[in-house]
């Protein structure tokens, strides 16, 4: 079919302070769901995805719950997605995506990191019309065939669909992709995703030298550091 898109999983981190803010990352991203819809997961379904993945990813249950019974009270706080766009080494480019409740502190935060490294950012869609935004869905099933009519059936204008082996993969509009995943599960009830994200790919990624290798690994690392990022996008054929 069309083009096929490299994805990468959500990264499980192992030391502690990288798992604390997995936990933070989601516990904003239910709470900020919950308080822009109902908190209930059974007819919020933005919410019931979200906290599929934050179980996927062991968030402690705990954790779910505070974070949706908060988005019951009144006030609390305000959380904004705040997405940037940087020039990073060599050809290298980057889309920082944010989850904050002060915007300032943010964007300072991420404008430093790439000062530090001689690079900076960019405005509004200086980067990101060199990527696409899509979802995609990859998992293992023998059902490809009742899968991709059933998603013909619902009328659901699919961008890719990839069966390698028994391993699928399916590239949708980001709106379909709750549609698609329906699909999914009326057909496979456990199906365990090892791919589910909608995001931002590249159209076409580059081959950094040594020299920017290292200095773009330095200026991820101090991106992912930062409390409020929740996802960086880049278009640099390396492993992470």
């Amino acid at each position: 079919m069309g083009r096929a898109y490299e994805v990468r999983k959500y990264s499980i981190q192992k030391t502690g302070a990288a798992r604390g803010k997995i936990y933070t990352t989601f516990a904003k991203e239910i709470y900020l769901a919950a308080k822009k819809g109902l908190p209930d997961p059974d007819v919020n379904i933005t919410l019931k995805r979200i906290i599929e993945k934050a179980k996927k990813n062991q968030v402690p249950s705990d954790i779910i719950n505070r974070a949706v019974e908060k988005a019951k009270g009144v006030g609390g706080e305000d959380y904004a997605e705040v997405v940037y766009e940087g020039f990073g080494p060599g050809a290298s480019t980057l889309i920082v995506k944010t989850l904050t409740d002060n915007v300032n502190r943010t964007v300072g935060e991420v404008r430093a990191a790439f000062n530090k490294v001689g690079k900076s950012l960019g405005v509004t869609n200086s980067v990101s019309y060199n990527y696409d935004y899509i979802g995609v869905l990859t998992f293992k099933s023998q059902n490809s065939e009742e899968i991709f009519e059933k998603l013909l059936n619902e009328g659901i204008e699919i961008i890719d669909y990839e069966d390698e082996d028994g391993e699928i993969t399916i590239t949708m509009k980001p709106n379909d992709h709750d549609k698609v995943k329906d699909v999914v599960e009326s057909i496979i009830s456990d199906v365990d995703y090892e791919i589910d994200q909608v995001g931002m790919f590249p159209k076409d990624k580059v081959t950094l030298n040594e020299e920017d290798s290292e200095n773009f690994k330095k200026l991820y690392k101090m991106l992912d550091d930062i409390d409020d990022v929740t996802e960086i996008y880049h278009n640099v054929d390396i492993e992470m």
